[in-house]
């Protein structure tokens, strides 16, 4: 009898990837002639990045200057979720972006249906926040990998655990 392969589907951020990005851009901000003497800030809270500058025009360079170091650092811009922008103390504004852990429960049934449509034999089981994938031959998981690659899902994936 043939042994199961199987592998993970998760969504993931490396957070040390992130923190790095952070530092690289702070660096750029601090030495920039277009912000010298603004009150422009980024800082790595818990789970989500907290943009400070003094209006929305400096706002919109400081994201510039954060999405260049965050692809630089292979962090997939899918997984920033901006909420609104908000006024701030001493007349700044600021712009809270949310780092997206896991595979929510709509987009875990979106992977399943999508594998189910490849009409391929696989099982698939959404486990917490990651989708597990398995299934006999190890050709048919692969063609499971590139289907799910080309679907262009709103949040970055990864493929772990493939044995």
């Amino acid at each position: 009898m043939a042994k199961e392969s199987s592998f993970d589907i998760v969504s993931k951020v490396d957070f040390s990837k992130v923190q790095n990005a952070v530092v690289m851009a702070t660096k750029e901000i601090q030495n920039r002639y277009d912000f010298k003497g603004s009150k422009s800030k980024l800082t790595l809270e818990d789970e989500e990045l907290v943009l400070v500058s003094d209006d929305e025009f400096k706002m919109d360079q400081l994201k510039d200057v954060l999405v260049s170091k965050l692809i630089k650092q292979d962090v997939s811009l899918k997984s920033l979720d901006y909420g609104k922008l908000e006024p701030a103390s001493g007349g700044t504004v600021r712009q809270r972006a949310k780092l997206i852990q896991g595979i929510d429960k709509d987009n875990a049934k979106k992977i399943t249906k999508l594998v189910k449509d490849n009409g391929l034999k696989v099982k698939t089981q959404i486990q917490d926040d990651q989708v597990r994938v398995s299934g006999k031959n190890r050709d048919d998981l692969q063609k499971v990998i590139a289907a799910i690659k080309e679907a262009d899902l709103s949040l970055p994936l990864q493929f772990i655990n493939y044995r």
